[in-house]
């Protein structure tokens, strides 16, 4: 073990185990956090200054000192010592070497307590930023393949059974919508974070006369954590980023699902660039659309963070536990994860084609303008549960002998609804049906047409972290 001196050693009579220095480190993973942890020792410095506990000199040290720190971190040059046990004890001990004394008065009223908290909400607020940068270049890929698909048809399923015409557009433009809300999601949360804990020390604040709004304000907060207690404990942030980020892998997950599906032989709607497929070891025919079942898989990944840290959360006494540094761990985890999926996922549905002659061929298939003509009996006059029976006589009658709907004979349709005329044949077929549609929101080449140049320009002047 490093003879490095920890903060708090002079308390024990004997130094840590190697056990408990391995047990007890985060500096493997919270290294991570190096800038914010360094953006924050900044305010806080700059902050001392000001309130004259140490003088410009030794700040404009501490600053100096900090930002070599950080350039050596970057250039790879930094030594990470698990002996310093975390990134903020690291970094402190770095600095005290590099300029002395000035550096021992950097903890100054400031706890690892409320240091850590600090650094994951800035970390978490650019993170957000980026994930919703990510979401948007999907939510472009889909807008961008709607656009080819306006007058092109596909069934839409309902308990995984065929059941109205949609037009292909619709149905990408529904995985956009779900995406939004995620954006909006992840916003709400950074609004959440975006309070300082600085200043809260260990739990009870400080004796000295800290402005622990100016480090807020240096730090881009739009406030301060007005109780130190629960500045130093609140990880609600964290879980509510978790369960953001596990809604969009279930929205992935769902349209994984749905194109693991469609480029099968049995469905053939789609066809996926062979460059985002794999083959197999034994069989040379397969095309395998592998990235979409790890995108499947690895929603599981971010589920279980998700469960990590509400189990972590639920049992915390009040104040600061050494179990919230397991928080981290989840939180690295949960955005990695569905930031490498949003990345394929733009990647994959950029170099997806529909096989739009193949989905055509196959439309006459499972009634999908049983609907349409019930409906058109509701036109007739015809209360709705009535209209739903006769169609519903018609469409045994025409699976038991083969048929289409609109096969059958005007005579044929008038035993079942003497309210049938001639014009009925204008609502079969799922072309007929999709130019029909009306009401808002409907999956029609009309309503197609608005809500593309809806998202075409929301998507144009997106800011990453809009609402």
């Amino acid at each position: 073990m490093a003879d490095t001196q920890r903060s708090w050693e002079k308390r024990l009579s004997s130094k840590p185990d190697e056990l408990t220095v391995d047990y007890v480190e985060s500096l493997s993973y919270d290294k991570r956090l190096y800038k914010y942890d360094i953006m924050g020792s900044i305010a806080h410095a700059a902050m001392l200054a000001a309130q004259g506990f140490i003088t410009q000199a030794e700040f404009a040290a501490i600053e100096k000192g900090l930002l070599g720190i950080r350039d050596d971190i970057e250039a790879g040059r930094f030594e990470f010592d698990k002996a310093a046990e975390d990134i903020h004890m690291a970094v402190e001990g770095a600095l005290i070497k590099r300029i002395g004394e000035p550096g021992e008065k950097l903890h100054t009223a400031r706890s690892r307590n409320d240091q850590v908290a600090t650094d994951i909400r800035l970390w978490m607020r650019d993170q957000i930023a980026a994930l919703q940068t990510a979401i948007v270049r999907v939510q472009k890929a889909l807008v961008s393949l709607a656009a080819r698909h306006v007058d092109d048809l596909m069934p839409a399923y309902t308990h995984m059974q065929r059941a109205q015409p949609i037009v292909i557009g619709a149905y990408l433009l529904s995985f956009v919508q779900q995406l939004e809300r995620d954006v909006v999601r992840l916003g709400n949360c950074r609004d959440l974070l975006n309070v300082s804990p600085l200043g809260g020390g260990a739990i009870a604040g400080s004796t000295l006369p800290i402005d622990r709004a100016a480090t807020a304000s240096a730090l881009g907060f739009t406030d301060i954590v007005y109780n130190s207690i629960d500045a130093v404990s609140d990880r609600d942030f964290c879980a509510e980023f978790i369960f953001d980020c596990a809604l969009i892998a279930a929205h992935l997950s769902r349209l994984a699902e749905d194109w693991i599906l469609f480029s099968s032989s049995e469905f053939s709607f789609i066809r996926i660039d062979d460059a985002f497929c794999t083959s197999s070891s034994m069989m040379p025919q397969k095309r395998n659309p592998d990235v979409l079942e790890l995108m499947r898989g690895k929603t599981g990944t971010i589920y279980g963070a998700l469960m990590a840290m509400l189990t972590i959360l639920k049992a915390q006494p009040s104040g600061y536990n050494r179990d919230l540094q397991e928080d981290k761990i989840h939180v690295f985890s949960a955005a990695d994860c569905i930031g490498k999926s949003l990345e394929i996922a733009a990647a994959v549905v950029s170099h997806t084609a529909f096989r739009t002659k193949d989905i055509a061929a196959g439309l006459d298939a499972g009634f999908l303008d049983a609907t349409a003509l019930a409906e058109y009996l509701v036109r007739k006059g015809v209360p709705f549960r009535k209209a739903h029976g006769v169609v519903g006589s018609l469409v045994a009658k025409c699976e038991k002998e083969g048929r289409s709907l609109s096969q059958l004979s005007l005579a044929q349709f008038q035993e079942r609804s003497p309210a049938i005329g001639q014009d009925v044949y204008e609502y079969l077929g799922a072309g007929n049906v999709v130019k029909r549609y009306v009401s808002a929101g409907a999956a029609g080449p009309e309503q197609v047409r608005r809500h593309l140049a809806f998202w075409e320009g929301h998507l144009a002047g997106n800011e990453p972290q809009r609402r």
